[in-house]
C-alpha cells in the first residue's frame, strides 16, 4: 500500500506554495493519486481536498512568559546568567550618583540645622568625595565616633 507519491508530493508543494512536508496526502484515496502526474490532476486533488497544506507550526511563547515572570521577581538573574562586567549592567557612574547624592544631602541638612559646623562639614564633605562612606547610614556613624554628632538621629 505504501506507493512513492513523491512527485505528486514536489508538484502539489509548488501548487500549494509551501514545503514538501507540509502537503498532507489523504491515506485513503493515495491509490487514485498514484496516476495523477500532471498538475492539473494535482490541482484537481487539492480541488476535492485529498492534498491540503497542513498549517504553519508557530513557537510557543509559553516557556518565554514564564522565565519573564520568574525575572521580574528576581530569579535567573544571578552570576551565572549576566554578561558583561558589572558596570554594563549598572554604569559605574550611576552607581557613584546614587551612593554620593544621599550623602552630600544629609550633610548638607546637619550642616543647615546647626548640627554640625561649617568646618566639619567641609571635612566630611571631602572624605565623601574621596569615596570615605559607603552610605549615609555610614557617614552618621563616622560622625557619631568623631564626636561630632551627639544625638540620634
Amino acid at each position: 500500500m505504501n506507493m512513492d507519491l513523491k512527485n505528486q508530493r514536489r508538484m502539489a508543494a509548488e501548487l500549494l506554495d509551501c514545503g514538501e512536508n507540509r502537503v498532507w496526502i489523504d491515506p485513503n484515496r493515495a491509490e487514485d493519486l498514484a496516476d495523477a502526474i500532471t498538475r492539473a490532476d494535482i490541482r484537481t486533488a487539492i480541488e476535492s481536498g485529498t492534498i491540503k497544506a497542513l498549517p504553519k507550526a508557530g513557537i510557543s511563547k509559553g516557556r518565554t512568559r514564564y522565565n519573564a515572570a520568574q525575572r521580574k521577581k528576581g530569579r535567573q538573574r544571578g552570576p551565572g546568567s549576566r554578561k558583561g562586567r558589572a558596570g554594563a549592567r549598572t554604569p559605574t557612574k550611576r552607581d557613584w550618583i546614587q551612593t554620593i547624592r544621599p550623602i552630600r544631602a544629609e550633610l548638607r541638612d546637619l550642616r543647615d540645622s546647626g548640627k554640625i559646623s561649617k568646618n566639619v562639614y567641609r571635612k566630611f564633605y571631602m572624605k565623601a568625595k574621596g569615596g570615605v562612606f559607603k552610605s549615609r547610614a555610614h557617614l552618621l556613624t563616622h560622625l557619631k565616633t568623631e564626636g561630632h554628632l551627639q544625638e540620634a538621629k
